[in-house]
């Protein structure tokens, strides 16, 4: 007779506690298309994270009931969904910016599909939304996230995160940082814009007879491409430095 296979279940009750943790992370990881990837896809890498970081998993509190384990899995899906939060609204930073160029400069006129939602989208606001998550990666973000997931099993091992609303005072300070990184990337332009706008209606007073809303289009949008190219080079170390505060919310 073939032996039967069985697992201890302290051991199967931290594989679905790491699960609910890991996948609540993948829910929200801040990659083009993710979101409508398959739902196998997702699937298969949340099984393949929960699995690497094996090692490091805790030993589960001794059960008490169904009752206590369900809890543990809500504990541990939204410690999973808070973290994963907290880096994607370091993308939504620069896609707020983006939104508020985009209407201001004229390209909000021209749009395309967005390939996070699939929705109607305007080219400037996808264009920075995929510079932000090829950034992601080449700060080596996804390796991080992992290091910091291995690292809270350490800090809140399964069914004891419960109660600590630490992390959502650093989630609201991103917040606040989200829209503080989109006004710092859009003033500058929105405040050219201005002038332009203010230098334009001075040439109409003194030439009437320039056509200057034929022109107003093209002139603000050729600035504002030469403002972000300007601006250019500010962007990693200010991805840089949001990244780092959303990596603070792991910590103990």
């Amino acid at each position: 007779m073939p032996s039967e296979l069985s697992l201890p279940l302290p051991y199967l009750w931290s594989f679905l506690l790491a699960l609910a943790r890991v996948g609540g992370v993948v829910a929200f990881v801040p990659v083009p298309g993710w979101r409508r990837a398959p739902e196998t896809t997702r699937i298969l890498l949340a099984l393949s994270l929960t699995f690497a970081l094996a090692p490091v998993w805790p030993q589960a509190p001794a059960t008490r009931g169904m009752g206590q384990v369900i809890g543990w899995i809500f504990s541990e899906s939204l410690l999973g969904l808070s973290l994963g939060l907290a880096v994607n609204l370091v993308v939504e930073g620069f896609t707020i910016a983006a939104q508020i160029l985009g209407l201001q400069a004229g390209y909000a006129y021209a749009s395309t599909i967005d390939p996070s939602t699939e929705a109607d989208s305007s080219v400037l606001q996808v264009i920075v939304q995929l510079a932000a998550s090829l950034l992601f990666f080449s700060f080596g973000m996804d390796a991080q996230i992992i290091r910091a997931l291995g690292q809270s099993f350490t800090n809140y091992p399964p069914g004891e995160w419960l109660g600590n609303w630490s992390q959502l005072e650093r989630i609201l300070q991103l917040s606040a940082a989200m829209w503080n990184t989109a006004l710092r990337l859009a003033m500058p332009v929105v405040a050219m814009l201005i002038l332009l706008d203010l230098t334009m209606a001075i040439l109409g007073k003194v030439a009437t007879q320039l056509q200057l809303l034929t022109l107003a289009f093209p002139v603000k949008m050729l600035m504002t491409l030469a403002m972000l190219a300007l601006l250019a080079g500010a962007v990693p170390e200010l991805f840089r430095e949001q990244s780092a505060a959303a990596l603070l919310v792991w910590a103990k």
